[in-house]
């Protein structure tokens, strides 16, 4: 039996882990934009915001003001758990004070603020049922400056691929310098309105630089990213050659007159971290 006390104290530790210290495949691709980049002001951005990531770590502080609103991402296998959501909320209430992260969770009507990051079905949970021996943890700390930028769209079938990237290029390039590029952009293709922005989300947690088994999605991940970059909004939207880091891409089967595209836009703190937990 996996306690409830585990899955607090292991969220607490997985939400500080997201919060401070950014993974390997991010710090890497930012080591090569800035390797990459001409412009001085571009240089200038990226080496601040590798500064940063630096001191996120040395000082075991967050890396970002915005410690994000609590997702939490589960694939829960063959298990025995104990009261699996208070775990996740206990537990988000522990990193708040620990960490601390700063309380960002609100009524959206009366903006009255719940001080833990623990409210009215916050954490978000996603639970994904999975034939193994082990529950898997997944958090995702996501910030609203970036958020706050999403863009979904039903285009018509008859759009098809060259509609897709045309409509994903759009609603990054229009989003400008408000997310804080470079991002990392999350695309999900098909399923319902609501499934593709989740399949955009979900698309986010995988490493950054390495492409689809897809070709078909692989290659609209290689042009999209291009023809973003090409547009020279650069990281902060102030001019150079990274505006995205990464475009990841995920799909599902849809119904047959639709096409929905979740496009999901990520900053360059694209931050997450994973832990399984195994029943004994």
């Amino acid at each position: 039996m996996i306690s409830e006390k585990q899955i607090e104290d292991t969220i607490c530790k997985l939400y500080e882990k997201a919060a401070i210290v950014l993974c390997d495949d991010v710090k890497s691709a930012l080591e090569n934009a800035l390797e990459n980049e001409e412009d001085d002001l571009a240089k200038l951005n990226i080496s601040n915001i590798l500064k940063n990531i630096e001191l996120a770590e040395e000082k075991s502080i967050p890396m970002c003001q915005d410690t994000g609103l609590p997702i939490v991402f589960v694939k829960l296998g063959n298990v025995d758990v104990e009261n699996l959501y208070n775990g996740i909320a206990k537990g988000v209430e522990k990193a708040t004070a620990n960490v601390p992260l700063r309380p960002n969770v609100v009524d959206p009507i009366t903006r009255q603020n719940s001080g833990i990051n623990v409210g009215n079905k916050v954490p978000i949970i996603d639970i994904e049922l999975i034939d193994e021996p082990y529950i898997e943890f997944t958090i995702m700390p996501k910030g609203f400056g970036s958020e706050n930028n999403n863009k979904m769209a039903m285009l018509l079938p008859a759009d098809g691929v060259e509609g897709i990237k045309d409509y994903v290029v759009d609603a990054v390039l229009s989003a400008g310098g408000k997310p804080c590029p470079p991002m990392v952009i999350g695309v999900g293709i098909g399923g319902t309105s609501d499934m593709a922005l989740k399949l955009g989300k979900k698309a986010l947690l995988g490493t950054v630089g390495e492409r689809n088994s897809d070709e078909t999605l692989a290659s609209m991940e290689e042009e999209i990213l291009e023809r973003i970059n090409k547009n020279g909004k650069g990281p902060m939207g102030l001019g150079g050659k990274t505006t995205a880091l990464d475009v990841k891409i995920l799909k599902m089967d849809t119904h047959t007159a639709g096409l929905p595209v979740g496009v999901v836009i990520q900053c360059w703190a694209d931050r997450h971290a994973t832990i399984r937990l195994y029943d004994e």
